[in-house]
């Protein structure tokens, strides 16, 4: 079994996400982030984006009433732009095509909202690659914590020892090691600015077509 990251791994998501962020800074009368900013802060949820945008740093809560606001403006924004800037990384199509011909089962586990999940999925024409997509509201828990792969696992009974996570950040190491799952990150997602060999994936890839040899 291969589980598989979206944002920053299928998906360049950053392009709707920045544009939804400023859209909620113009409404609250605040600056724009922009795309740098925001590709720096992906990867914990869109809860975590939104409090990132809102203090313009990687930690920091702001005012409670402030975010429920802004978070309502960011869902509405992003709801109507989960797709249409987004798109599939080069080689991503050719590599669930490989790994679809060989027999791998695949599933899907994100920090990302079901809500937006799902659509950006299916409009990019990838969803049915996946028997189980696990998404940030599906478990009590996301990653880095284990819940999410494990939870797949059991969904699609699979030992962890015979499962493998393909993702591109700290989250998704540290999540794969706490599951005893096997690691391959990509070179070109969103770790927050670090690159992700520090943190030692069992292997880094430039492109999803490099499966081939590797698995």
């Amino acid at each position: 079994m291969v589980l598989i990251d979206v944002d920053g791994t299928l998906v360049d998501s950053v392009p709707d996400l920045a544009f939804s962020i400023d859209l909620m800074m113009q409404d609250l009368d605040m600056p724009k982030r922009g795309d740098e900013k925001v590709r720096h802060w992906v990867g914990n949820g869109l809860e975590r984006l939104v409090k990132r945008a809102l203090v313009n740093a990687m930690d920091g809560e702001p005012e409670n009433l402030l975010f429920e606001r802004a978070l309502t403006l960011f869902r509405s924004h992003y709801t109507v732009n989960n797709s249409t800037r987004s798109r599939l990384y080069a080689g991503v199509r050719q590599g669930l095509d490989y790994m679809r011909s060989s027999n791998y089962r695949m599933g899907c586990v994100t920090n990302k909202a079901s809500e937006f999940t799902h659509p950006l999925l299916g409009d990019l024409d990838i969803a049915d690659y996946f028997e189980v997509i696990i998404c940030g509201d599906d478990t009590p828990k996301i990653k880095p914590d284990p819940l999410p792969l494990l939870t797949a696992a059991q969904r699609m009974a699979v030992k962890p020892g015979q499962s493998l996570m393909l993702g591109d950040s700290s989250n998704d190491v540290k999540a794969a090691r706490a599951a005893g799952f096997q690691i391959i990150c990509t070179s070109y997602g969103y770790n927050h600015g670090e690159d992700i060999r520090r943190y030692g994936p069992d292997a880094v890839i430039d492109s999803m077509t490099e499966l081939e040899k590797l698995i």
